[in-house]
């Protein structure tokens, strides 16, 4: 079982208990100021009986240790900061962004035409943010699964349906 204790140098410890026979011991998983996805792996990577992360997230927060935000909220915090100072985004992402935050099956209030964002823009969203490697690994499993598929023989003469008046 995993816990957070505050230590006496103002760091928190990601702690482990488990019975010996010398009784019970802990061992530290990890230390942080600041509870980080880092954090996280690295304690999950060493525990015995590895907590998940919002387990991990529950306990630092009870034991009154900083949390940092979720990546997603984080890259948000980051967004709306940056238009505060004038940035601008392109139109198109601007339109997959606020179709992404919406929430269309609650959503009662009918949709903007002019803001509507196209199923094939949406299906590439999650390709925005890639890196090129991301993106050439992708590419590469696509041409690997083409090269996987059975190849059928095409006959030497393409029968037709015959064209005509259909019979009664």
């Amino acid at each position: 079982m995993a816990f957070v204790t505050a230590t006496k140098k103002g760091l928190f410890e990601i702690r482990e208990s488990r019975s010996t026979p010398r009784g019970p011991r802990s061992r530290t998983l990890a230390s942080f100021r600041e509870l980080t996805d880092e954090t996280v792996k690295k304690a999950r990577a060493r525990a015995d009986k590895p907590p998940s992360a919002a387990e991990l997230r529950e306990a630092a927060l009870r034991a009154g240790a900083p949390v940092a935000p979720e990546p997603a909220e984080r890259a948000a915090r980051d967004l709306l900061g940056m238009l505060a100072k004038g940035q601008r985004l392109d139109p198109m992402l601007k339109r997959l962004l606020v179709d992404a935050l919406e929430d269309d099956d609650r959503s009662d209030r009918p949709r903007d035409p002019s803001a509507a964002v196209s199923d094939a823009a949406r299906s590439v969203s999650e390709w925005v943010g890639a890196s090129p490697r991301e993106r050439g690994d992708a590419l590469a499993d696509l041409l690997s699964l083409v090269d996987a598929l059975p190849l059928r023989r095409r006959p030497e003469r393409i029968g037709f349906p015959r064209l005509g008046p259909a019979a009664s």
